[in-house]
Formats: structure tokens, C-alpha cells, sequence
């Protein structure tokens, strides 16, 4: 068993992405670092292995959030424009957005790598703790996106290998 988790290429996220919102999803590389301090904070997704190590993180920006989490439910996209104005993730659009974070465990799950799973997330402003947070902006394996989801708008991404 290979003892490194593979970063994702950025076409293999947009592919994922687009199967479980059933939209065209257009992806950027080389998008700013999504800080969960800023802007309305973040969702951050948290993947350990088998040992409960964490491995991964997953960060959608507020807007993404908003936009992934109320196109996989099929949500009017005013409701998610209305979130990113008020800066505000109602409860409904984090579990959806939550459920994409959980599905995207799949991409750390390839070939001899080990099992990565989602072990939590958290909402945007609610604090991170050390562990996780001392990770969110390193110079690690990442993969900084901007991302529209057709027909609802844009946000960033950011995808960590520990």
C-alpha cells in the first residue's frame, strides 16, 4: 500500500462535481486559498485515515457552498444568492454542501492509497480546531479553484493533501 494520499487533478474534481449536481461546473486552477476567516468563512471538510489521522481538507468558500449546496437539491438559485449576500449558510444548504464534501472522499480514494473518509465538517465561522486550522493556509499539496456552478455563480476552492 502506497503511504501518499494523491491530490486530485483539477479536472477530475470538476468531473466529480458535475456528476453529483447533474450542472456544468467550469473550474480555474490557481484561485486564491479559501480562508475560513474571511468573507463569510468557509465549509472545511476533514478526512482522516484509517487511524484517525487527519490526511485532507476540502474548503468551499461561502458563495460555493451556497451554490453547490442548493444546486444538488435543485434549490432556486436566489436562495443561494441570498445566503452569499447576507453572508449567512442556512442550515439546509450546509448539509447539502456537507453531503458533496462527504462524496468527495472518492478522489483521495484511488489505486493502493489509503482509505481517506470525511470525519467532519465544519460551517462557515464555526472555529476549527488547532489541528486543523494550522493547515488551512500551508504551503502543502493544494489545489486552489475558482468554480462556477452553472446557473448559480461562482466561489473558490481549496483542496489540501497533509
Amino acid at each position: 500500500m502506497s503511504d501518499a494520499t494523491p491530490l486530485p487533478a483539477a479536472m477530475e474534481v470538476r468531473e466529480h462535481w458535475e456528476g453529483l449536481v447533474g450542472r456544468d461546473i467550469t473550474v480555474t486552477t490557481g484561485g486564491p486559498m479559501v480562508d475560513p476567516v474571511l468573507n463569510g468563512g468557509a465549509l472545511v471538510g476533514v478526512y482522516v485515515d484509517k487511524l484517525m489521522k487527519l490526511s485532507a481538507l476540502v474548503l468551499f468558500d461561502l458563495p460555493l457552498a451556497a451554490h453547490l449546496g442548493a444546486s444538488i437539491a435543485l434549490v432556486p438559485a436566489r436562495t443561494a444568492q441570498t445566503a452569499v449576500e447576507e453572508e449567512q449558510l442556512p442550515s439546509a444548504l450546509a448539509e447539502n454542501a456537507g453531503e458533496i464534501l462527504n462524496v468527495t472522499a472518492a478522489l483521495f480514494n484511488v489505486g493502493d492509497a489509503p482509505h481517506l473518509k470525511l470525519d467532519k465538517w465544519y460551517a462557515p465561522r464555526e472555529p476549527l480546531p488547532a489541528d486543523v486550522a494550522q493547515w488551512v493556509l500551508a504551503y502543502v499539496r493544494r489545489l486552489d479553484l475558482e468554480v462556477e456552478v452553472s446557473g448559480y455563480g461562482k466561489g473558490t476552492a481549496s483542496v489540501l493533501v497533509i
